[in-house]
């Protein structure tokens, strides 16, 4: 569903990805994780089209799409939950996952796909009209991921969804992307908690200082503490 080849980008000067190479598979949870700095961020960045300069090539359901803009690529069935969550702090949380359909041929069936994400996420159907700025940061980053998902796409791309977040509501998080999973749709997923994100995936890859160091079996590489210790200890 997603191959990436020889995949290069760069901030400013900076060359920060050299040769990465990733292949996600329709209906597969794959996670990419790797230590601080190693360019997980900025490989998921280059695949939703946030950043200006890349070389290689991108293909999305075997079109290529490294030259698309985001919109495009979002358009296609692509989504991007970011770290940094972006939730609009002056919309309530209904005016927020309306914001996810905004480009979407769901957006005439709004009040139906608001009260399914609601019955999804029952944090926030107590909270649908309360400003998303006056959330705890668990439930903001909840809001962030349902607007992803509102839109029904094919594949979600997430990052670090679980940094910052109390223990239970990472385990409803994680719950939900199993469920996600069971529904056919495809995440790649950059997560600080490796061994929580192994459990949940079909495969894994490592980055390190841009440059990819293992593919494999999720359920290897949890099994192989020595390749954790050497690639992913903080």
């Amino acid at each position: 569903m997603l191959q990436v080849q020889d995949l290069h980008a760069w901030y400013g000067s900076s060359h920060v990805l050299q040769d990465v190479n990733l292949t996600v598979n329709a209906g597969e949870l794959v996670c990419l994780v790797g230590r601080n700095g190693a360019g997980k961020t900025t490989t998921v960045k280059s695949i939703a089209g946030l950043l200006p300069k890349v070389r290689g090539s991108i293909r999305f359901e075997g079109r290529e799409i490294l030259h698309l803009p985001a919109h495009a690529r979002y358009a296609m069935g692509l989504a991007y939950v970011p770290e940094e969550r972006r939730i609009v702090p002056g919309l309530t949380v209904r005016e927020n996952i309306r914001l996810g359909l905004l480009a979407s041929p769901l957006r005439r069936h709004e009040a139906a796909v608001i009260e399914e994400i609601a019955e999804t996420f029952p944090r926030l159907k107590e909270r649908l009209d309360q400003q998303a700025i006056t959330m705890s940061g668990g439930e903001q980053q909840m809001l962030a991921i349902a607007r992803a998902v509102a839109s029904k796409p094919k594949f979600i791309l997430l990052d670090e969804p679980s940094e910052g977040i109390m223990p239970l509501l990472v385990d409803e998080m994680f719950s939900f992307f199993r469920a996600l999973k069971q529904r056919g749709v495809t995440i790649l997923l950059i997560e600080q908690n490796v061994e929580l994100a192994l459990r949940i995936a079909d495969r894994a890859y490592i980055l390190d200082q841009g440059e990819m160091v293992y593919e494999g079996d999720a359920e290897a590489m949890l099994a192989d503490a020595a390749i954790q210790e050497r690639y992913c200890a903080v």
